[in-house]
């Protein structure tokens, strides 16, 4: 599929989607509220057959955190990007993708413990590098006095 025909096909699966054409592949913006159902029939629609997440990765912005999605049809040979924004930095939340492609989950874990973005429905949201109580070394405010880092 083109990018152009995969924009026609995701617009039709989600209506909220932006498009932007990035330098190497299709970008999709989707509300946080159609994450979860815009992967789930991205994932399981024969058009469309993203069945390999190879990439999820957090950035932060100055008002939210933005969580991006690299997925790839091995099938159709097509990649997009997907990027879901939170809705605050105070509490910076989106729904788990685990359970359409399970390899999110420890990526996930992975966001949690350095920008601090949870994932609802996550069966095991706890740290993956850092204890308890360090902080979230990624975000652009983070100041640790203890080992003298600042941003």
């Amino acid at each position: 599929m083109t990018n152009e025909e995969l924009k026609l096909t995701i617009a039709k699966l989600c209506s909220s989607a932006e498009f932007k054409d990035g330098a190497q592949f299709l970008e999709v913006i989707v509300p946080a509220a159609d994450l979860h159902h815009l992967c789930r029939e991205l994932r399981h629609n024969g058009e469309t057959a993203f069945d390999y997440l190879f990439c999820l990765t957090g950035v932060d912005y100055p008002t939210y955190f933005e969580v991006v999605y690299h997925l790839d049809s091995t099938r159709h040979r097509h990649v997009v990007v997907l990027k879901a924004r939170t809705a605050s930095r105070e509490y910076p939340v989106l729904d788990t993708i685990g359970d359409i492609w399970p390899t999110a989950y420890s990526h996930e874990r992975e966001v949690y413990d350095l920008l601090g973005v949870r994932f609802n429905n996550h069966p095991d949201m706890r740290r993956l590098f850092l204890e308890d109580g360090w902080g979230f070394p990624l975000r652009k405010d983070y100041v640790d006095p203890v080992r003298i880092v600042e941003r």
